[in-house]
């Protein structure tokens, strides 16, 4: 039988709507879930729980008064720590962020959540200024991965994976620049969702690269990321880099099944630098989806090496005052790498984002042939916490930038992926990759997956 803290969103909701459980009842047992496995996850940072049970309290009231009741009513869920949340200042998992006064908005994504029913927990660990690969926090320490607590959940949404995959919330937002979402769902081994560039709007939420920055959610299910990317879509003017365009749900598309559709696995860069457990994990997928095509993306490692420019330029361009005024209180390692983002000759940046504009037209047009690509999502499992080497193909690589060779290249030009997870020892990840704006293609197949049994939210033991 589930047990209640590992149920899906979309089983809550059927709960409360139908009345075998409560609002209240959920908040309350997800509260004390919280309490007793955060002290060994650190997956929070804040909790809202005055706020939370007030909106239970809601959602019961309207059930009782024969009201409809929305699609994620009664599901809790919690974000990382650069979303504003209402009381709370925006940490963006820093030190300094954190004298600012607290926010007095909620980000339109929080809005958008509660208004489709849910009911926000608390705000989740992340790395500083989201510039990390391994969910480690020099001021409030590293989030831990549920299947083995001395290791990394990855970054930076490091504690939305943790939150996720150790029961304490069914659902989460993170951010994706360079893989912060695709990471830490395969190293926690969950499903996430980074939609297409434009897709969800940013609006009031902290930024790091804002040419790369995607925000998306994690779940325990395909159903519910779809449920919840459906209740969060729609353009909105406070974020100029969201897409005028009107909400394609996908929910009831996910039965719809992938007969017809066109999938090959990434070859060339993206087998040549896996680990054995990496190779299988993506292996194991083809076999399943019958792929019998490579296809390989032009330049990736040039693509790649782009993505780190035009990343560590425009960053430091954003933290630059604070650069010089309070270089001690950011984490050593990343106030080095916005330091060296200053120093990147501007010719250098140009450069980067006249290949970037090449590599986008060359990738879309491989999608005139296929429907689909996978990808691993990481070239390893999980690292001890602290570990800052791994060995890949003979060659020891650091740690914290290389979690991410395979999601640079494909964020880097706003591709929509669903990360899959695949269980083992230590889980491990797959990506799905569309076209622009079909998230739908991605899900499709990552429900695909699910429903034969191929990729599942690996439950920790503790569980």
């Amino acid at each position: 039988m589930t047990q209640p803290h590992w149920q899906t969103a979309a089983e809550i909701t059927a709960a409360v709507t139908a009345g075998r459980t409560t609002a209240r009842a959920v908040t309350e047992a997800t509260l004390a879930r919280i309490a007793a496995r955060n002290p060994t996850l650190n997956a929070f940072t804040d909790t809202t729980a005055p706020r939370a049970l007030a909106q239970a309290d809601a959602i019961d009231a309207a059930r009782a008064a024969g009201q409809p009741l929305g699609p994620l009513a009664g599901v809790p869920f919690a974000v990382k720590n650069l979303f504003d949340v209402a009381g709370l200042p925006t940490r963006a998992g820093s030190a300094i962020n954190r004298e600012r006064p607290p926010a007095t908005a909620d980000a339109t994504l929080i809005a958008r959540l509660e208004a489709a029913g849910a009911i926000l927990v608390g705000a989740l660990n992340m790395g500083e200024y989201a510039y990390d690969f391994t969910g480690e926090n020099r001021h409030d320490g590293p989030s831990r991965n549920p299947h083995d607590p001395a290791r990394m959940t990855g970054g930076s949404s490091g504690g939305s994976g943790a939150a996720v995959a150790g029961g304490l919330v069914p659902l989460a937002l993170g951010s994706d620049t360079n893989g912060s979402i695709r990471v830490p769902s395969a190293l926690c081994g969950i499903f996430g969702l980074k939609p297409t560039f434009g897709r969800l709007p940013r609006t009031n939420s902290f930024p790091f690269v804002s040419s790369l920055d995607h925000l998306g959610p994690f779940a325990r299910s395909v159903t519910d990321l779809a449920l919840s990317y459906d209740a969060m879509q729609g353009t909105d003017a406070g974020d100029p880099g969201c897409a005028n365009r009107a909400p394609e749900p996908v929910s009831a598309t996910l039965a719809t099944g992938i007969a017809g559709l066109r999938i090959a696995r990434a070859g060339g860069y993206f087998r040549a630098n896996l680990t054995p457990e990496a190779d299988r994990a993506v292996s194991h997928v083809a076999t399943a989806l019958g792929i019998t095509t490579d296809i390989e993306l032009p330049e990736a490692a040039r693509a790649r090496a782009a993505a780190y420019l035009i990343t560590t330029a425009e960053g430091a361009a954003l933290h630059l005052a604070r650069l010089r005024t309070r270089p001690a209180d950011f984490d050593p390692d990343v106030r080095d790498r916005l330091i060296a983002g200053a120093m990147v000759p501007a010719t250098l940046v140009i450069q980067a984002q006249k290949f970037r504009r090449w590599y986008r037209d060359a990738v879309l047009r491989l999608f005139e042939h296929v429907d689909a690509i996978i990808a691993p999502s990481t070239p390893c499992a999980a690292p001890l916490l602290g570990q800052k080497t791994f060995t890949l193909g003979g060659t020891e690589l650091p740690v914290r930038p290389n979690l991410g060779i395979f999601t640079q290249p494909i964020s880097f030009i706003g591709l929509p992926v669903a990360a899959v997870p695949i269980a083992g020892t230590l889980p491990t990840g797959v990506q799905i990759i569309a076209a622009p704006w079909r998230e739908d293609i991605a899900l499709r197949i990552a429900h695909h997956l699910e429903t034969a049994g191929i990729v599942a939210a690996q439950r920790p033991q503790d569980t």
